[in-house]
């Protein structure tokens, strides 16, 4: 079991997602940025490697606006070799890497334009970790989308557009369960006709299910995944006190954690924690792990 954290370090001073506005766009403005972005990422996982946090998703901007019609500069080109260097860093150290763009991104959308642009930001995620070197086990997760009203038409729009994805973006490509749309049963059934694994995220199978048991309803969403795909992935949270529905907390509660791992033990997977404070709960986790599973 791989523990791991979502895009940013809060200990080393940068982030490997530093932005700028479209208005601001320029292809020195992009070079400038990207450059600074990916010196961070090195950073960061570096410090991850000193820390035994071996599994980290990688943020959307670590190049901005690639997915974008302004964006004519051939960035991949570009910071090829850089790529390189990275992924050979992270394949040295046995790194576990995902992937998550923004809720924008819509397979399901009624509108075929948020069709189009969620599959172009698709394939930007994808060519990301295309050109680190990475094997089908780096994933790029999504949720199925909006629900529009319409629930079974919502999840056959899904299935029609992921029929027509690219190879390079479905080798890629996991959903996750949501907190108030699809839960885990949607999946499953998105899952059985698409193939797609299922990513599962233990915090909003509290918030929204069917009354299946956390070891239960894992089992169901590891058995999605392929040898090729690697470990199941399975996202971590719990509930922020005083917060809304779903809102994740600020630091892990260490007794919530502690009870989830008795309750998998035996399931292989690797787990990124959702968690406000990010590599400070993510070294308190892999301690807990350790303790419980003698690591």
């Amino acid at each position: 079991m791989k523990i791991g954290y979502p895009c940013v370090n809060m200990s080393i001073g940068c982030t490997p997602n530093r932005t700028f506005r479209l208005r601001s766009y320029s292809p020195d403005r992009l070079i400038a940025t990207v450059e600074e972005n990916l010196e961070c990422l090195r950073k960061t996982l570096a410090f991850n490697v000193e820390h035994g946090l071996l599994f980290f998703r990688i943020g959307s901007q670590l190049v901005p606006f690639a997915s974008h019609p302004v964006c004519i500069f051939d960035w991949a080109g570009h910071f090829a070799d850089r790529f390189a260097e990275i992924g050979g860093y992270i394949r040295q150290h046995g790194f576990r890497i995902s992937m998550h763009p923004d809720q924008f991104v819509l397979l399901n959308a009624l509108e075929p334009k948020i069709v189009s642009n969620s599959i172009a930001e698709l394939s930007y995620h994808c060519q990301a970790l295309d050109l680190l070197g990475l094997d089908q086990t780096a994933k790029v997760q999504i949720h199925v989308g909006g629900v529009y009203g319409d629930r079974p038409a919502s999840k056959k729009r899904f299935v029609q557009v992921y029929g027509g994805l690219d190879t390079a973006i479905k080798r890629r490509l996991v959903i996750e369960n949501d907190d108030h749309r699809f839960d885990l049963r949607d999946c499953l059934d998105v899952h059985d006709r698409t193939g797609v694994p299922i990513l599962f995220d233990t915090f909003h199978h509290e918030c929204m299910n069917r009354g299946e048991h956390m070891r239960q309803a894992l089992e169901s969403a590891a058995r999605t995944w392929s040898a090729a795909d690697g470990l199941p992935m399975v996202d971590y949270s719990s509930q922020r006190q005083k917060g809304r529905k779903g809102a994740h907390t600020h630091g892990i509660d260490m007794g919530h954690f502690r009870r989830l791992l008795e309750e998998i033990r035996g399931i292989d997977c690797d787990v990124m924690l959702e968690i406000k404070d990010k590599e400070t709960s993510a070294l308190k986790a892999l301690k807990m792990v350790k303790e419980v599973y003698g690591a």
